[in-house]
């Protein structure tokens, strides 16, 4: 099966759809930074610094080679924001949000294009804006197309990823059933990864230090009030309730109990939770590492997100973080392949 990576990133879903034995020839990607990421960690799959909406048909066919499409897989991993539950403000916003129409220049293609199977990986909002949305336009027209589909929001640690990741997926194939794959992790199963198997294996660092001999082990600085709050943090789980009065934020003050996860620590035993493209910073969620007094290296949130120690990530500290947060978890996507190889071969088993 070839296939082709619409908003890659730096290459998560790439890096596990190979790793699934799919032959990635390319990936299209607004943002060039990824680019050096992306070709460094997934040769000979090739980076294309295009934005979707000017992406022709004719160009697709000639990074192919062929015109054959019956093993051909089109993957998108649209950018959420417009999906997201932090900006489900309003409907009528959502669906005017320039990058919704993201997800329907990746419609056009597919329907020009026809491959046999299409993949879709986004947050769960995706499929809850209302009235006649972008969405619904897109699940309509793999329909007329002959396309069956499967779609479900399936949760990522119940695929070998030690974090809670709850996304929208959909599964579109032509002549053939559709299926999602089935949980390989959870009750039952094999036990959930957690946040130690991931990262205690790292040498320790210090906030704003980089490790000299572990590629991307670094970790971001913080203020001396941080720092602070930090040593005051309860190890392996703690969080701001902890804290004395005087080291309380003004927006915490007043008996307000919400939004405890900011500057909390990561639970050793359990999977991590969702990490974002903010995954570096303990003012962002509950990313501070469980017993040092720091927030996640890069080096941690990738491997929690399951790339490989030797996945190296190239740019600044912050668009790193963004590459890493924003990426689907590589054993996600390699289950993904999997199950889509397996679909073309007859052999799937629908999800439980």
């Amino acid at each position: 099966m070839r296939a082709v990576d619409f908003y890659c990133g730096a290459g998560g879903l790439t890096r596990g759809l190979l790793d699934a034995g799919i032959q990635v020839v390319a990936g299209f990607d607004a943002d060039g930074r990824c680019r050096e990421t992306y070709e460094y960690n997934n040769r000979p799959a090739r980076f294309y610094e295009q934005d979707i909406c000017s992406v022709s048909v004719s160009a697709i066919w000639k990074v192919l080679g062929s015109r054959r499409t019956g093993d051909l897989l089109i993957a998108g991993c649209a950018p959420c924001q417009p999906f997201s539950k932090h900006r489900n403000k309003n409907t009528a916003s959502q669906t005017r949000d320039p990058d919704a129409t993201l997800l329907g220049a990746f419609a056009q293609l597919v329907e020009i294009i026809r491959p046999g199977q299409v993949l879709i990986e986004n947050v769960p909002g995706i499929a809850k804006v209302g009235g006649f949305s972008t969405y619904r336009r897109f699940v309509r027209m793999l329909k007329t197309h002959s396309y069956q589909i499967a779609e479900a929001v399936l949760d990522a640690k119940h695929f070998g990823v030690p974090q809670t990741r709850k996304r929208y997926v959909l599964i579109a194939v032509r002549g053939r059933p559709a299926t999602l794959p089935s949980r390989e992790f959870g009750p039952e199963l094999t036990e959930y990864l957690t946040v130690r198997q991931a990262i205690a294996h790292y040498p320790p660092v210090e906030a704003g230090q980089r490790h000299p001999l572990v590629p991307n082990h670094e970790a971001a600085a913080v203020s001396s009030k941080n720092l602070q709050r930090l040593r005051l943090t309860p190890e392996d789980g703690g969080d701001r309730r902890a804290w004395p009065a005087e080291f309380e934020l003004e927006c915490h003050k007043g008996d307000h109990d919400g939004h405890t996860d900011v500057y909390g620590r990561m639970s050793w035993d359990q999977p991590a939770p969702t990490l974002t493209g903010r995954c570096n910073s303990i003012s962002n969620g509950r990313y501070g590492h469980p017993c040092q007094n720091r927030a996640l290296s890069l080096r941690e949130a990738a491997s929690l997100q399951t790339f490989g120690d030797s996945y190296v990530f190239y740019g600044n500290h912050q668009h790193i973080a963004r590459q890493i947060g924003n990426a689907v978890p590589v054993r996600f996507a390699e289950a993904l392949g999997r199950h889509l190889i397996a679909i073309r071969s007859g052999g799937a088993n629908q999800i439980s």
